[in-house]
């Protein structure tokens, strides 16, 4: 093997990497945090009894859950921009992992929701707590500890999936910093090698922390 390994130009732009780092962190907690929210409204419309509802949220979550998160980018992107609708890459790349995170995070909260007791449900109600009362004191609090290793395992996926942005021109994530830097320097062993690094330190470490967070919070 005759190739030969430059490590210096990497750590030269380690400073541009780190900040591609910050904006795949960016883009995959707001994806997140937007798709939670849908992902509750998805969970509540399946169990409201309303076919309407429960059919739209079904489309949802089938959609999301069994067509490639790369198609989904795509359609956003370029399916949007077919007919006129014009999306900036980063956008792209965010409404796409949100909907990916819906999706998936909407049949996480279903079962956690079923895993509440609906006895609580009634003495909560039999104290004069209204629907919404009883749904944001009582059962979401117990639904969110039930599935939060779940959703930690779902932003892990959200931080890896932000790579696919370079499909769609992002540049300045962690993959599109990198591929500009492999494109300039040809050095694409040394390069890639660090982003798949700092891909794992960044889920690595936000996967400790919601360990010692849940540790905190539910250890009692």
């Amino acid at each position: 093997m005759s190739y030969t390994f430059q490590w210096r130009p990497v750590l030269e732009s380690l400073p541009e990497m780190l900040s591609g780092a910050l904006v795949t962190l960016e883009i995959a907690t707001l994806a997140m945090a937007i798709g939670t929210v849908i992902a509750v409204l998805l969970a509540l419309a399946k169990r409201s009894g309303n076919k309407s509802l429960s059919g739209l949220a079904s489309l949802w979550i089938e959609t999301a859950r069994n067509t490639p998160a790369l198609f989904q980018i795509y359609m956003v992107y370029f399916g949007l921009g077919s007919i006129g609708v014009g999306i900036d890459s980063y956008y792209a790349l965010l409404l796409g992992i949100t909907f990916n995170n819906a999706g998936y995070l909407a049949e996480t909260f279903r079962g956690g929701f079923s895993a509440v007791p609906e006895t609580q449900v009634r003495a909560a109600r039999s104290l004069g707590m209204g629907a919404v009362q009883t749904l944001w004191h009582i059962v979401l609090p117990q639904m969110l500890r039930a599935v939060f290793h779940a959703m930690t395992n779902q932003m892990v996926w959200s931080i890896l999936m932000t790579s696919l942005g370079t499909i769609v021109g992002l540049t300045s994530d962690l993959t599109g910093v990198t591929q500009q830097l492999n494109v300039m320097t040809y050095r694409t062993f040394e390069y890639f090698f660090v982003a798949a690094c700092l891909y794992y330190l960044i889920s690595k470490i936000f996967t400790i922390c919601a360990r010692l967070f849940a540790w905190r919070l539910f250890r009692y």
